[in-house]
């Protein structure tokens, strides 16, 4: 009997989080927008529905009801393997990441966690990383020069700025000693801000690294060579259309909602308010459940507005700058941060 509940009961996990999460990347779009619309002075979605907050809803419409065309030239099974594949595992790497406190229910069932594992680090990098393989197989199998070359680029891409940033998070482990994410939080929750990882953890380098490489492992501008779509036409999704078109970019604001999550349990202290221990809990039992997931929620939300502001405010590079800056600056950085993070470590 405990079996059968544990399976529903993460069954049920899994269909809240997965609908949570595509709500989130559909009004991430919407999000994104209206801001970007602030900064080129208009006004951004406005029409539908109240402040336009059901743009959304008749996007995702539009893109079902949109004709499905496929070229004749494509490799089939992977032309239509890949955009699945891009998603599956946007959304698959956010079952590890814990949104609040580990209120544990009968049976040591956990309420906001689908699974917690202890290493579930490795298993979100291992996860994102398996996902260019979609643009990757996305490039080759559309028989479109522009496509591949999208491909290469984000296949290039991925091993350039993937080693940054797993570097960027070494130094966080070693301060920690667990792969665990809900015991990396549990280390910064005693004072607060004070002993985050970007500030008590003195991991504010490691903290920019990871956010530059995280910037590349989306696609995202400044990095958003595989599009490109002043040279490539749109790149590696070029000859995609409808539905398959909508999953590349759901995925990429999937994994822009990963890397924001990662961010905030690795650096900024998860569930944990800013005054930590400092701040009595709350008395009501139900605020006390939800008020953690509130700052988790806050934290991933001003990382997805940096992401915002700054696709709004510069230009993409170039390519040679992009692996210029990944291997000549990024990379040394990282391992200066892991040498440094190890002497003061072995001095204290």
């Amino acid at each position: 009997m405990t079996i059968l509940v544990f399976f529903l009961w993460s069954l049920l996990k899994v269909a809240v989080v997965t609908v949570v999460m595509l709500l989130g990347i559909a009004y991430t779009v919407l999000l994104e927008r209206k801001l970007v619309g602030r900064i080129q002075n208009r006004w951004g979605p406005s029409r539908v529905g109240p402040f336009g907050l059901l743009q959304p809803l008749v996007d995702g419409a539009k893109s079902f009801l949109k004709e499905d065309i496929i070229p004749t030239g494509v490799y089939r099974p992977l032309y239509l393997l890949a955009p699945i594949l891009a998603l599956g595992c946007a959304l698959i790497s956010i079952a590890v990441v814990p949104f609040g406190e580990p209120n544990v229910g009968p049976g040591g069932i956990h309420f906001f966690q689908i699974s917690d594992i202890n290493i579930g680090l490795l298993v979100i990098l291992g996860v994102t990383s398996i996902g260019v393989y979609g643009i990757a197989l996305a490039g080759w199998s559309s028989n479109n020069k522009y496509s591949l070359l999208g491909s290469l680029r984000s296949s290039a891409q991925l091993i350039s700025y993937e080693l940054a940033l797993g570097l960027s998070l070494v130094g966080v482990v070693l301060q920690t000693g667990s792969l665990n994410l809900r015991v990396i939080v549990e280390k910064q929750a005693e004072k607060g801000i004070v002993t985050w990882n970007i500030f008590g953890g003195l991991q504010f380098v490691a903290f920019f690294i990871y956010l530059m490489a995280a910037f590349a492992e989306t696609n995202r501008s400044p990095f958003d060579l595989p599009e490109a779509e002043s040279e490539l036409t749109g790149g590696y999704h070029t000859e995609y259309s409808s539905m398959k078109f909508a999953m590349f970019f759901m995925a990429e604001y999937g994994n822009m909602i990963t890397v924001g999550c990662v961010a905030t349990l690795m650096f900024l202290g998860g569930w944990t308010s800013p005054m930590g221990d400092l701040m009595p809990p709350p008395q009501n039992i139900l605020v006390h459940a939800f008020f953690p997931i509130f700052w988790f929620v806050a934290k991933v939300f001003c990382f997805l507005f940096l992401y915002v502001w700054v696709r709004g405010t510069l230009p993409r590079f170039r390519y040679d700058q992009l692996m210029n800056f990944g291997w000549r600056y990024l990379m040394p950085l990282a391992m200066l941060n892991i040498l440094g993070t190890s002497l003061w470590l072995a001095y204290h």
